[in-house]
């Protein structure tokens, strides 16, 4: 088994519903990514991260890139560890009342255009096949990942802190959780 590393983005410049609907870090962001990856880069030599994956979104990519720079590797994106895809037609004002919805409830419940349950598989499936690799996320989708391993119905498993880090380790097919990443104390919405 060999580690892996599932990071909440840094604190953005805006929330969801502001007038950047695909915000950069802020300030006490930048600083976060920069001790994320002073984090991942004290792990001992075997469970470093030789690798760095992020959601196709500005926040997630401005929190890998201290570690990729520090690792010299390129960001991998991937789609798949990206934000949850909002129901077609939901306007950005319409979404954190959508999210708040879909927290209370179960993955098989959340109303969309898409079926969330299967969305949680396909990122399991995504992280099984890397190693040594720090995969920079989102919130929901970090939700998504361990109420699936935790083997939990509940949309809201825990609430990821900024750049919260949560262990894994896979062995190239199946993926176990080691520990939850810090938790935040406020609400995300």
């Amino acid at each position: 088994m060999v580690r892996l590393y599932l990071i909440r983005h840094g604190k953005p410049s805006s929330t969801w519903g502001g007038h950047d609907d695909d915000p950069g870090l802020d300030e006490t962001g930048q600083a976060q990514a920069r001790a994320a990856r002073d984090w991942l880069l004290g792990r001992p030599g075997d469970e470093r991260p030789r690798l760095v994956v992020s959601s196709p979104l500005r926040r997630c990519r401005e929190t890998a890139e201290p570690t990729a720079e520090a690792l010299g590797v390129q960001i991998e994106v991937d789609p798949i560890v990206g934000e949850i895809a909002t129901p077609s037609g939901l306007s950005a004002e319409a979404r954190p009342a959508w999210l708040r919805k879909a927290f209370e409830g179960t993955w098989q419940r959340i109303e969309g255009d898409m079926d969330y349950d299967a969305w949680r598989t396909d990122i399991i499936a995504s992280l099984a096949k890397r190693g040594h690799t720090a995969v920079f996320s989102h919130y929901v989708a970090i939700n998504a990942a361990v109420s699936r391993l935790l083997g939990v119905d509940q949309v809201l498993a825990f609430r990821p802190d900024h750049t919260s880090i949560t262990i894994l380790e896979t062995d190239g097919t199946a993926v176990r959780l080691v520990e939850k990443g810090a938790e935040a104390q406020t609400q995300v919405l």
